[in-house]
């Protein structure tokens, strides 16, 4: 490793994310965050800072001899959450907390722009740094950042995630599909309220409710391929005010996850069928809202495996593992949409240390050892990819 970091160092990228940590910010709110990074980037040389909209920042750095464009990325917004830690570093905003590792990816981000400026001089090609707003939150900042125009012309673009279920000292590769489209519903279903000790002059939206609920658990288990990847999750039911009272309309909400666009589309059809169906059957009356969130994150399977050799290069073939992908999503899915490219893991667990608890627990915490290893791998990989 030291023969690739030359003037980063492990006590830099600690400080920059425990500042980051203590110092917080939910998606679209970045503004102190963005500002501490542009200010940090005016810092090195060579390095032409833009902000592309109004809490993100561009870092752009040529090298000395022509070559090919990549870009890496780092998110930085935080958690509406209320931290529950004991360390010095803690969130001082109440409410608000990095539960999902923002902060040290926005820290490995700067080292790796900070190492490759001042070996500006080796470098051939263009790196552009993108500190992305609003991943948490959709419609996410990715695609606010490739409209405005920061991967015009990119070759390559890579990006990586600490990741709590892996531990430190290892980097985690998956080859094509790896994370899935988080897409959303609503359904409100709408009937005649009133008394419940009289339900035959009532429609019962909840009772039709829990029908609904049911049934859209045969999408999964009926309707599709099961070779296919999807999950069909109801996770918000709301209905009623009174024990005596049937209410006249009941409020449905989840979530729909899988990795083919084809399948989100055929899913949504499905769920608007049945509850169509079950509404009009009962003399009910529906509303359905389907919202399609982030793209899919597939990687290119070029980009993929220089990442994988880069990675056995510095860290031994030992430190590769190859996680089954995820249904959670990311939309960093948004700039493989112009440029092939690579999302990775990094280990960021340690059992040891006590550093176990999942993304968005208000406990969550990393092995900062990860940290100088993720900063590592962004250096080495631009030299690597713009070296093809």
């Amino acid at each position: 490793m030291s023969a690739v970091m030359n003037r980063v160092t492990k006590e830099q990228l600690v400080a920059w994310r425990r500042y980051l940590h203590m110092n917080p910010e939910l998606s679209f709110q970045e503004e102190n965050t963005s500002q501490f990074v542009y200010e940090t980037l005016q810092s090195f040389p060579h390095v032409e800072v833009t902000r592309p909209t109004k809490y993100s920042v561009m870092g752009r750095l040529i090298g000395a001899k022509p070559g090919p464009v990549l870009a890496i990325r780092a998110d930085m917004d935080a958690l509406a959450i209320q931290e529950e830690n004991d360390f010095a570093f803690v969130s001082q905003k109440p409410g608000v907390m990095h539960a999902c590792g923002h902060d040290g990816h926005t820290a490995m981000l700067l080292g790796a722009a900070q190492e490759l400026a001042y070996r500006r001089d080796e470098l051939q090609g263009e790196v552009r740094f993108l500190f992305q707003h609003a991943e948490e939150e959709f419609p996410g900042g990715a695609q606010e950042m490739v409209d405005n125009g920061v991967m015009d012309g990119v070759d390559y673009v890579i990006g990586a995630h600490l990741w709590s279920p892996i531990e430190v000292g290892k980097i985690g590769i998956v080859y094509g599909k790896m994370m899935a489209s988080p897409d959303a519903f609503t359904i409100t279903v709408s009937g005649k309220g009133g008394h419940a000790g009289i339900p035959h002059e009532t429609v019962d939206c909840l009772a039709i409710g829990t029908q609904i609920v049911s049934n859209l658990q045969h999408i999964v288990s009926r309707n599709t391929n099961p070779f296919e990847p999807l999950v069909v999750s109801v996770t918000q039911f709301h209905a009623g005010t009174a024990h005596n009272v049937i209410p006249d309309h009941a409020t449905i909400g989840g979530t729909v996850r899988t990795m083919k666009q084809e399948l989100r589309e055929e899913t949504a059809k499905r769920i608007e069928q049945i509850v169509k169906g079950i509404t009009e059957a009962h003399g009910a009356s529906y509303s359905f809202d389907f919202i399609y969130g982030y793209r899919p994150v597939v990687n290119a399977d070029e980009v993929t495996k220089q990442i994988e050799q880069t990675a056995i290069k510095l860290f031994g073939k030992e430190a590769i593992v190859y996680p089954e992908p995820t249904m959670g999503g990311e939309d960093f899915s948004a700039y493989l949409q112009k440029a092939p490219g690579c999302f990775f893991f990094i280990g960021a667990r340690n059992e040891t240390k006590g550093i176990v608890y999942p993304h968005h627990h208000p406990r969550f915490t990393i092995d900062e050892d990860s940290l100088l290893m993720g900063t590592s791998l962004f250096v080495q990989a631009a030299f690597d990819l713009l070296q093809k």
